[in-house]
């Protein structure tokens, strides 16, 4: 969650050569230099970077979807439950219908037809799979827990999308 506030364009691709363009491993390598020494100095890390406005080359959205994805990541099996705007959500999922940056959303649901119940997102054309944008969103970005949470035609072919080939 901080790294990506704390990384210029230059030390972002600086890490993608030297991770030979692996993103996990990346993630790996910045995880390592973020966490502090206790709970108390990663929290310290965290919260001098919350007013930063660094990032990595790419969209805002893009951006705004990380924190999101990645902050469900945390809350999820610790069974935090956070109310989001509709409209934060809808524009990480506008986004995310249409882009495979930062992560292959767009492959994900292609010919899937995707709706909303809670705000105004739809999307595509074919099986629907319709739920809360957020469900929609963490599906979208290769959260299969989040499948479980959506209804329609669609969503058998959503799961087996996020089974690793």
């Amino acid at each position: 969650m901080t790294a990506g506030a704390s990384l210029n364009p230059v030390r972002w691709m600086a890490g993608v050569i030297r991770c030979r363009f692996d993103f996990d491993r990346q993630v790996d390598m910045r995880l390592a230099e973020y966490v502090g020494a206790t709970p108390a100095e990663t929290l310290a890390r965290f919260r001098q970077v919350t007013v930063s406005t660094t990032k990595p080359p790419l969209p805002i959205a893009a951006m705004l979807g990380e924190t999101v994805v990645h902050g469900e990541d945390i809350r999820k099996p610790l069974g935090i439950e956070r109310d989001y705007p509709v409209t934060t959500l809808t524009t990480v999922a506008d986004y995310y219908q249409d882009s495979d940056l930062p992560v292959l959303a767009k492959r994900r649901v292609s010919g899937l037809q995707l709706t909303a119940t809670d705000g105004p997102f739809t999307a595509g054309a074919g099986p629907r799979v319709s739920g809360t944008t957020l469900a929609l969103v963490m599906a979208m970005a290769g959260r299969a827990l989040y499948c479980d949470e959506l209804e329609g035609d669609g969503v058998a072919i959503l799961r087996e999308r996020h089974i690793p080939a």
